[in-house]
């Protein structure tokens, strides 16, 4: 995958990361805002310095999916909890790591078809059934994605 195809935050990430946070902690819409976004507390493995992360999920088998190419994610560890706020709540859940091709390209395939704005955000093409393009699934895998498999 070329820079130019990578995802990229925006101009203002940290200013709408900042919005974003404050309306999931306001009761009653954070039920709204939160019906696809939520915010990881996310500690650095090295640095030890916090971070509030504000991701969008999918629903899949009770368990909430997040596919990331960003760095943050190589915080996070299978079999290490990560506190999560879900629905205005903050919560604990139980992660799992997946890095493995097959697993990822699955995994993404399951959150592009389930959010149109993931799939362009990642440069992942849908034809017209909402199917996912399996070489851009499996240009994200080498990009460096991965998917958090969170069980709440």
């Amino acid at each position: 995958m070329s820079d130019a195809e990578l995802p990229k935050t925006l101009r203002f990430q940290g200013f709408a990361n900042l919005v974003v946070r404050g309306l999931l902690r306001t009761p009653l819409i954070a039920n709204a805002v939160g019906a696809r976004l939520v915010v990881l507390y996310v500690v650095g493995r090295k640095s030890g310095k916090h971070y509030e992360v504000p991701v969008a999920y999918t629903r899949h088998d009770g368990q909430l999916l997040i596919g990331t190419p960003f760095g943050w994610a190589r915080n996070l560890r299978t079999g290490e909890p990560v506190e999560v706020r879900y629905k205005g709540r903050r919560r604990v859940a139980a992660v799992e790591v997946r890095t493995a091709e097959s697993e990822v390209v699955a995994d993404y395939a399951l959150i592009a078809r389930d959010n149109a704005q993931f799939a362009r955000f990642n440069n992942i093409g849908l034809d017209a059934r909402g199917t996912p393009d399996p070489a851009a699934l499996h240009r994200a895998w080498a990009a460096g994605a991965r998917v958090i498999r969170l069980t709440l």
